[in-house]
């Protein structure tokens, strides 16, 4: 196998304060503070993070040249969370746009809202299943089952 694990989920912003702010402040993640500069921030400090990076809209640069790009478009990021009602509460009491309110699936509850750039943001809290493998498995599928 040549790839291992994810290192990086990278969001390409067009605001990097704006979208640090969201991500920092609104949802509470920990940022990797030795690695940021003004166009680049990671969260969390274990294997896999999230990172932003910030581009000038609809431009990304690379050795090829520029490329247009839509920001936030064919990214959902999901996170699990221990209460989603608390969760969710909090976010549309900051006026989080959701792009699809909280409900039951098969799974567990389950939410999407969007980031400052139109990012999708998977939030579920899962059933209890007493295995942490089959909780994995089934958070796996959150992207395919999210947004329908």
């Amino acid at each position: 196998m040549l790839f291992t694990k994810v290192g990086t989920v990278i969001l390409l912003v067009a605001d990097m304060d704006r979208s640090v702010k969201f991500y920092k402040e609104l949802l509470g993640l920990p940022v990797k503070t030795k690695t940021q500069s003004p166009d680049w921030v990671e969260f969390f400090n274990r294997e896999t993070t999230l990172s932003l990076h910030a581009i000038k809209r609809g431009k990304v640069d690379d050795s090829a040249g520029s490329k247009d790009t839509k920001l936030g478009t064919g990214t959902l990021v999901g996170f699990m969370v221990s209460d989603i009602d608390s969760t969710v509460q909090f976010l549309k009491e900051n006026n989080i746009r959701f792009f699809k309110e909280p409900r039951d699936e098969p799974f567990g509850k389950h939410a999407i809202i969007e980031d400052p750039d139109g990012h999708l943001i998977s939030i579920a809290q899962l059933k209890r299943t007493g295995s942490a493998a089959s909780e994995s498995e089934e958070f796996d599928l959150l992207g395919l089952l999210g947004a329908e």
